[in-house]
């Protein structure tokens, strides 16, 4: 039973922990939204298929650093602690959208430009890479007892939030800014205002008090046992990274390809597609708490399993009839159901991917698998659909990339649950899987705010 002070200290918890991950969010997501105003200005060419595709492929090389900054920062988690490694990755995250922000033009620095920009998009994912396993592991380790999937979903939350956030801010600078400008200079604003925000994020993550659990352990693994931990949990590693394929490709679909399959593609205007984007991210902040709470009820693999099947069944469907007749009214309905399938898979993943990994390497592990599935699927979803289109003239191929995803994190799902009984034990997941718990989302909601 919590006290009103304990309920107090794990709200403000959340908090902190969400607002940095919001800020972390943001700053590695606006890229993205903006890469075609980008790539004309780090990446000049005369063929704007050319620039837009090295903004998004400099986009995804971001992914490529998250690995190695799941792998090193993790293991400075799971040894120095959840609030120390927390401040480490927010520092470099920060560093990194500063030297995008004020970098000048290819006009101005010529080639020094591209690759600075470069090196600053990598400087973001190597922080990245462990921020979102560190964010889920310190909400599942404080978690009351039943509610683990509740706590975790606000790391997805903050996410979303950070997706409303950038869409809003893109309303407002297209009803301002002029297209031109938006190219030139426009689309530093956002960059710049994530900057503004970083001192006050610092400020609400200092006072983040380390997990009673990761306190409570009597040792705390040097970076040479975490490395061998995860080469002996190899299997767990690659079944999750699996996994989160689905998670990670679905999220880049829906959020930050939107943008630019509905104006490069569908040739639909700016303002349409950020609106769209920004009804995907406050569908997305409905559904992933309240599919998380249920997966605290019903367990996590029956509501992976039929929203693989739902994205296998559908996707190509739903976007085939997109193209066929391009409106906002048709893209909003497609993108919202497809942010019903990811908020019931991302409610359900996360938590589950915790669960799966030795408490020892947890962070590493959940971070290792989470960034190995961005870095070779997710992250590269923009640029993987732009291609896809180019080479096959079917703009409704991205449907076909989804549910390829889907089909692996099928497969994975099966497997992981094959592993856990060859291994002699059962997951929490599992436990409470055909198991009716008293829970609801009204009593987990309580777990915050009311008595216990």
């Amino acid at each position: 039973m919590l006290t009103a002070a304990e309920r107090k200290a794990k709200i403000g918890a959340i908090i902190r922990v969400a607002g940095g991950n919001f800020l972390e969010m943001y700053d590695f997501f606006v890229f993205g939204y903006y890469a075609a105003a980008i790539g004309r200005v780090f990446f000049p060419s005369q063929s704007e298929y050319a620039s837009l595709m090295l903004s998004l492929m400099t986009f995804g090389a971001g992914f490529l650093m998250r690995p190695l900054g799941a792998i090193v920062l993790g293991a400075y988690v799971d040894h120095h602690g959840r609030r120390a490694g927390l401040l480490l990755t927010l520092s470099l995250m920060s560093i990194g959208t500063l030297s995008i922000a004020l970098m000048p033009g290819y006009e101005v620095f010529g080639l020094f430009a591209p690759l600075l920009v470069v090196l600053g998009r990598l400087l973001q994912g190597f922080s990245a890479g462990a921020e979102l396993g560190g964010v889920s592991v310190y909400l599942a380790e404080i978690a009351t007892p039943g509610h683990k999937g509740f706590y975790v979903a606000w790391q997805m939350v903050a996410q979303q939030m950070a997706v409303i956030f950038l869409s809003l801010l893109g309303i407002v600078l297209s009803s301002y800014v002029p297209p031109e400008q938006m190219v030139s200079w426009g689309w530093r604003i956002p960059f710049l205002v994530g900057c503004m925000i970083i001192p006050f994020i610092f400020l609400l993550r200092r006072s983040l008090q380390e997990t009673k659990e990761f306190l409570a352990r009597k040792h705390h693994p040097s970076t040479r046992e975490v490395f061998r931990s995860v080469g002996v949990n190899w299997h767990l590693v690659l079944t999750g990274t699996m996994m989160m394929m689905l998670s990670t490709v679905l999220f880049y679909s829906i959020t930050v390809y939107t943008p630019t399959l509905g104006r490069e593609v569908l040739k639909l205007p700016a303002k349409g597609n950020l609106v769209v984007t920004l009804c995907v991210g406050v569908s997305n902040l409905i559904w992933i708490p309240i599919m998380a709470a249920l997966s605290d009820r019903i367990g996590r693999r029956p509501i992976l399993i039929a929203c693989t099947i739902l994205i296998i069944l559908t996707a190509y469907p739903s976007l085939t009839w997109l193209v066929d007749a391009p409106s906002f009214t048709r893209m909003l309905v497609v993108e919202l159901w497809l942010s019903f399938i990811f908020g019931g898979y991302a409610g359900a993943i996360n938590v589950y991917l915790t669960e799966i990994m030795p408490i020892d390497v947890r962070t590493t592990g959940f971070s290792f698998a989470y960034s190995l599935a961005t870095a070779l699927f997710g992250g590269f979803t923009p640029a993987v659909n732009t291609y896809l289109i180019h080479v096959t003239g079917d703009q409704a191929v991205a449907g076909g990339w989804l549910s390829f995803a889907a089909l692996c994190s099928f497969v994975a799902i099966l497997v992981s649950a094959g592993q856990q009984e060859r291994h002699g034990h059962r997951s929490a997941v599992g436990r409470r899987e055909g198991v009716a718990s008293t829970a609801t989302s009204s009593t987990i909601i309580t777990s915050l705010i009311g008595p216990h």
